[in-house]
């Protein structure tokens, strides 16, 4: 069984969306590009929008450029990659029909719900945090207003200190 880092190293975020392109998908399959791509187009229809898409020029070069796609990636000039969400991954395993493609879907279906539960997980987190960043910012309000009140109770105490201290004048009478 192929390892879960693999996998993971061959999901990408493109139109924030969780997405595998045909030829990482391929690989995991042991199948041509060309052959997964036949079968994806014999059965378009089981392929819409939300299930897959074709990377544009320039989200194919950015990929690149940021070497998240290795560029010996054997592709014609003109051909960007097809990009298929966790549902369309899904529907692969119906078009391929082989034990391999078979277990190789459940694997990767597996691995997109444990990230979904790891990035609900994590935003609930992120949720909280904001919650306690606003909470402490009102009590930071709350502490600036007790130390200015304490400072100004002490610049009283210190001056009343000061009056009564001062050198007196005027007739003073001797005990």
């Amino acid at each position: 069984m192929v390892e879960i880092n693999l996998i993971q190293q061959k999901i990408h975020e493109i139109r924030e969306e969780m997405v595998m392109l045909d030829f990482d998908l391929a690989f995991l399959y042991e199948v041509d590009t060309k052959t997964l791509n036949q079968a994806v187009k014999r059965n378009i229809d089981r392929f819409p929008s939300d299930f897959m898409f074709r990377l544009t020029q320039k989200e194919w070069e950015v990929m690149i450029s940021q070497n998240v796609i290795s560029s010996t990636v054997n592709r014609r000039k003109d051909a960007t990659p097809f990009a298929f969400t966790e549902h369309g991954v899904a529907m692969i395993s119906g078009v391929l029909k082989s034990e391999k493609a078979v277990k190789m879907n459940i694997s990767i279906i597996r691995l997109f719900i444990e990230m979904k539960r790891v990035l609900i997980k994590n935003s609930s987190i992120k949720g909280q945090l904001q919650e306690l960043r606003e909470r402490i910012g009102e009590h930071d309000i709350q502490l600036n207003k007790i130390y200015d009140t304490i400072e100004h109770l002490l610049d009283l105490s210190i001056a009343k200190v000061k009056w009564e201290e001062r050198d007196k004048i005027g007739f003073k009478e001797n005990l």
